[in-house]
């Protein structure tokens, strides 16, 4: 499921969290969140699947084999062939005399399939006094990242205000230190971030935090999201499955991607 875990890659995993509760909270513009960080390598990179409105984020029971670039290499989901056939109607389009006017709604179409990168940071909530994830956008976690290591020798004696402001494209994240906790904390708050060295974050409770499809319901999802799955030889009913090969050229991902809607 994910590409990287903590401080080093860690392997996918069909775990779709049983009846373990999930430590993943909605973080909308507007929130305002007390909290202490435990270590900056509580994170996990994920590859999210989904269409505003139409189709609930996910990631892929078989996700495709990307290289450390983000390109797919090999066994591409459903989703990711899609993207694939709406970039080649793009390209033919414009070597056919097409003009960009005509040949943008067609690759904008493409990127709505492609996988987007995401990552799940990993609190501690001094109101709840429990662990918490939220979701960031590529951008939103290395402008995190770089306040937790600006502070790496102190997480253990100052705690954060975590916010968000604005929405889609403009939403902004901002971690900001506490520098008088006796006056700006409660009691209970204070009492909370008392506990936070009781125990490490549990790096296998980001497998709880995402809803993963088989190929199966990727291939609904695709008729959900409007696609004509005839044009990658399926149907309904049928058995899907990732295919075997891609080429660099296929899904490029960027730090820009405006992230997909999310299942909480």
């Amino acid at each position: 499921m994910f590409t990287k875990v903590g401080a080093a890659a860690a392997e996918a995993s069909n775990n779709e969290g049983g009846a373990k509760e999930s430590p993943i909270v909605s973080f909308k513009s507007g929130t305002s969140l007390k909290v202490g960080v435990k270590s900056v390598n509580d994170v996990a990179e994920y590859y999210g699947y989904g269409i505003y409105k139409k189709v609930n984020t996910f990631v892929p029971k078989n996700p495709a084999v990307r290289n450390s670039r983000g390109f797919i290499d090999s066994a591409p989901t459903v989703w990711d062939r899609a993207a694939d056939l709406l970039y080649a109607d793009a390209k033919a389009a414009e070597e056919g005399g097409a003009s960009e006017a005509d040949v943008k709604p067609i690759r904008d179409e493409a990127y709505l399939f492609r996988g987007k990168k995401r990552y799940l940071r990993a609190f501690f909530d001094l109101a709840t006094g429990k662990d918490i994830v939220v979701d960031l956008s590529p951008k939103q976690e290395t402008q995190i990242k770089a306040v937790i290591a600006k502070y790496a020798k102190k997480l253990g004696t100052i705690a954060f205000e975590l916010g968000k402001t604005g929405t889609s494209t403009n939403a902004a994240v901002a971690l900001s230190p506490i520098i008088d906790m006796d006056e700006d904390l409660t009691d209970a708050e204070r009492a909370n971030y008392a506990k936070l060295s009781e125990a490490p974050f549990d790096l296998e409770s980001f497998e709880t935090c995402l809803y993963v499809a088989d190929g199966v319901e990727q291939t609904k999802n695709l008729v959900i999201a409007g696609f004509d799955i005839g044009r990658l030889g399926l149907s309904i009913g049928a058995t899907t499955g990732n295919t075997p090969a891609t080429t660099e050229e296929s899904t490029p991902i960027s730090d820009g991607d405006a992230p997909p809607p999310l299942n909480f």
